[in-house]
């Protein structure tokens, strides 16, 4: 098995891919955050006003992970839920104003481990690196396609 390179290789990218999320939570403990709060963050600065589902889909959670984690950031300030215009019954997630700015100092540490790491690389090495992990992704959402949470997800 060890001799086989894509396991060993895959073993790779799997135990840099830990510790990258190792080194992430380590650096957003002094903004008292965890790694899933910052996806949520960063999933509301990029798209807000999503619902709690479509952000459970793009991280692919639970709604149940998502009805912990929210009420944690309400109760910081940093989340709030206002009603959909279109749909009385659904609910609308946005940062606050100070969830924005906590976003913004979370965003620049994730961006700060992510520059450092992959100036080992040349360019096109990261290009490599990309395709190839989006091929995956692109493989994985096919075999599933009947998935529609995770091909959403995927995206």
């Amino acid at each position: 098995m060890w001799s086989n390179p894509r396991f060993r290789n895959w073993v790779a990218v799997a135990r840099a891919c830990h510790l990258v999320q190792q080194e992430l939570a380590r650096q957003l403990k002094p903004l008292d955050l965890k790694t899933p709060h910052l996806d949520i963050m960063v999933n509301l600065v990029r798209h807000p006003g999503m619902s709690q589902q479509d952000l459970a889909n793009k991280l692919f959670v639970g709604r149940s992970n998502m009805t912990m984690l929210l009420p944690q950031m309400e109760k910081r300030g940093l989340v709030e839920r206002r009603p959909d215009p279109e749909d009385k019954r659904a609910l609308r997630l946005f940062l606050t104003e100070e969830g924005r700015a906590l976003a913004e100092k979370a965003i620049a540490v994730q961006s700060a481990i992510v520059d450092d790491i992959m100036s080992l690389s040349t360019p096109e090495e990261c290009e490599q690196v990309g395709d190839s992990m989006r091929r995956i992704v692109g493989h994985l959402v096919d075999r599933h396609s009947g998935d529609a949470d995770l091909t959403e997800a995927a995206q």
